[in-house]
């Protein structure tokens, strides 16, 4: 019997549809399918912070930033542990098949190694999804999850339906499947995220964990109206609509906007082949309200790639210095 999950398509997830398209079209034009480094790499800690934070990691962002970053941190041994095995895992990300089942596995057991004994297999036994004391979704026995994730890679490999559409479903159903005794949640964000990739490599760097994490009650709500229902059209529905914010907040950063051409020109002009902290280039630019020259000039200038950090890994540095990107 071919397997086909519970959705019906509505007006408003065509709507969303359209938007996102839209939006991932505008942003293309002017990342031009790429995505600054110190973007990229501000985007990575806020996923791995806020994917983590849902499974109750009380790491904050600057902590998280640090554990990346290689220095010490001061908190429990687990969560320090989760926070460096999540991100060796988005470090691989995009060289993983979505559709084979071995790279899922091999994901899992870089994202719960050390964590659980069964890290990089499927559950030998029953789990549940608790609210507090309450049960709000039995899992699937476990003698059934490995027909039932190769049945779900096989309809997502065969369905016509638009990525974006169909990922969202893959998310709700790996869900309701829930392979693994741990770790679900994490990896089910994870692979949505890689799924998406396949659309757009802008993906890859989009923080939706973030928006989840702030709709995080939603989230929940929606996955366990969906099973009620057994129809996963709401958790589509929700799921579309934080995607389609996260690519509207990327699409309103600070751009290089056709007013701020010439504002970069003019910083790429100062800084010449020289290496200069804010300052001298405000001094340079005959600038004296910092605002001002970082919405304008700066930030412009560093999210289209034309200048980068002196110390990438520390944004607020005292030492910061900029200078023009070495291709």
């Amino acid at each position: 019997m071919e397997y086909k999950p519970p959705f019906l398509i509505n007006d408003n997830i065509i709507n969303l549809l359209a938007k996102a398209s839209e939006t991932v079209g505008q942003i293309s034009v002017v990342y031009k399918n790429t995505i600054n480094p110190t973007l990229r790499r501000e985007n990575r800690i806020k996923t791995i912070h806020s994917s983590l934070a849902i499974e109750h990691n009380s790491l904050s962002v600057e902590q998280v930033t640090d554990l990346i970053g290689g220095k010490r941190v001061l908190g429990l041994p687990r969560e320090i542990a989760e926070v460096k095995n999540a991100y060796e895992a988005y470090e691989i990300m995009l060289l993983l098949n979505p559709q084979k089942i071995d790279d899922l596995l091999y994901a899992h057991k870089l994202m719960m190694n050390g964590l659980i004994k069964e890290n990089g297999r499927f559950r030998s036994g029953g789990v549940g999804v608790f609210a507090g004391d309450k049960l709000i979704h039995a899992a699937p026995p476990a003698n059934l999850v490995p027909k039932l994730v190769a049945d779900l890679f096989e309809w997502y490999e065969k369905s016509p339906l638009h990525i974006l559409i169909k990922s969202c479903i893959f998310h709700y159903e790996f869900e309701f499947i829930h392979p693994f005794s741990d770790g679900n949640g994490r990896m089910g964000r994870m692979w949505h995220t890689l799924l998406l990739s396949q659309w757009n490599e802008l993906f890859a760097w989009l923080p939706i964990e973030e928006l989840i994490r702030k709709k995080q009650s939603e989230y929940y709500a929606a996955l366990g109206e969906s099973d009620t229902k057994a129809d996963c059209t709401e958790f589509v529905e929700l799921m579309m609509g934080i995607i389609t914010d996260a690519l509207i907040e990327l699409d309103n950063t600070d751009q290089v906007t056709d007013q701020a051409t010439d504002q970069v020109k003019m910083l790429i002009n100062c800084v010449g082949n020289d290496t200069l902290s804010a300052r001298e280039i405000m001094t340079r630019l005959g600038l004296s309200h910092r605002d001002t020259f970082r919405k304008n000039y700066l930030n412009p200038a560093l999210l289209s790639g034309l200048i980068e950090m002196t110390v990438p890994d520390k944004p607020n540095s005292p030492k910061q210095k900029y200078r023009k990107t070495i291709k």
